[in-house]
């Protein structure tokens, strides 16, 4: 317990004097997960847009998602990661990495297609349900009243629609849209559905802020109530809204990948990872691969930006990591040594190994 005071008291010293974007980013750091989780994010982004090309901007990989190959390998991945002087073929690419489908079509391509709708989905997403979730919410919390039931009242009507169910409805209406425009129109239609999440965390957030002293300050200086929100309470209020964002964008890749597999989303000739995972579900005993890859991603996307929304939890509310040691410590004075860990004896008395001050 000790150490873990000592390395807090450092922590808090070496903030000392610096600037609240500095102490976030300091913050965010020390959670290596979420570095990590932005490594990966960004490895993966790089790989889809520079493989494939995006747009008319052509990519280092030859082939494309909608050319049928010959089978090579038959079928198999020629992805080789052993070396040589380990009794392997040496690390290469091969024709097909990822392998191919019954028709011939690359699976790498595809799969990269996939993760770029993904990721499409994903940002045009986020930046509808910060919009509208940051201004539905802010308007609500700040003016309260008679405002903020009428606002709070249409987020519950939104809020009782299943989000899978209007997904499906929106995705059977955007799947006639075409190639590129079907996966925007998707992504614009599922961002207008679930914003209602961030509108009440933002609420809550403007109702607490807008009774601080600083708020009275500029009442009092005469500053209107535009100012108020965008100057003072928006950026105290920014740490809940980019936490729940980075979520909302995990949410939207989830949303995406299932609506494909239902056939609700994206369509072909384009290409979903949840549409890959259905249309080879008939091929899981023969070509298992066609599966590993896009669950793979799937998950990979997931989890790393929901490490990076934790991360930015822990960044701009530190109050949360400074808990977890005396929850430890708390834990360790109630159940010894199987709490924390120490290799003490369960019959030996906490006292004898920490102080009564260390022990609270």
């Amino acid at each position: 317990m000790s150490t873990a005071t000592d390395t807090t008291q450092k922590q808090a010293k070496d903030e000392v004097g610096l600037s609240q974007s500095r102490l976030i980013f300091r913050r965010f750091l020390r959670h290596k997960m979420a570095v990590g989780s932005v490594v990966m994010v960004s490895l993966i982004t790089l790989l889809a847009f520079t493989s494939i090309g995006f747009g008319p901007i052509p990519g280092w990989w030859p082939l494309t998602f909608q050319q049928l190959n010959p089978p090579v390998n038959g079928g198999r991945p020629t992805l080789s990661l052993i070396p040589q002087w380990a009794g392997g073929e040496g690390i290469s690419l091969g024709p097909h990495p990822f392998g191919q489908d019954r028709i011939g079509k690359d699976n790498f391509a595809q799969v990269m297609r996939g993760i770029q709708n993904s990721i499409t989905v994903m940002l045009i997403v986020a930046s509808i349900v910060t919009v509208l979730g940051t201004v539905v919410g802010g308007v609500a919390g700040f003016y309260r009243g008679a405002v903020d039931n009428v606002l709070m009242r249409i987020t519950d009507l939104f809020i009782i629609i299943p989000t899978l169910v209007i997904a499906a409805v929106l995705g059977q209406i955007a799947g006639g849209a075409g190639l590129g425009i079907g996966v925007v129109f998707l992504a614009i239609l599922l961002g207008l559905f679930t914003w209602m999440g961030m509108a009440r965390l933002v609420r809550a957030e403007f109702l607490s802020l807008r009774e601080r002293e600083f708020v009275d300050a500029a009442k009092m200086a005469g500053a209107s109530d535009r100012r108020i929100i965008f100057k003072h309470i928006v950026p105290n209020a920014i740490g809940v809204i980019i936490v729940t964002a980075t979520l909302a964008m995990a949410g939207a890749v989830l949303l995406e990948a299932s609506l494909g597999y239902l056939n609700l989303g994206v369509r072909p000739p384009d290409v979903s990872l949840g549409g890959l995972i259905s249309q080879n579900q008939s091929s899981f005993v023969t070509r298992p691969w066609l599966f590993w890859w896009p669950g793979v991603f799937i998950i990979l996307l997931t989890l790393s930006v929901n490490f990076i929304g934790d991360g930015l939890r822990d960044a701009f509310d530190p109050r949360q990591a400074r808990f977890r040691p005396r929850r430890r410590a708390i834990l360790a004075a109630m159940f010894g040594s199987r709490a924390s860990g120490s290799g003490m004896r369960p019959s030996e008395p906490t006292s004898m190994k920490r102080g009564p001050e260390e022990a609270l």
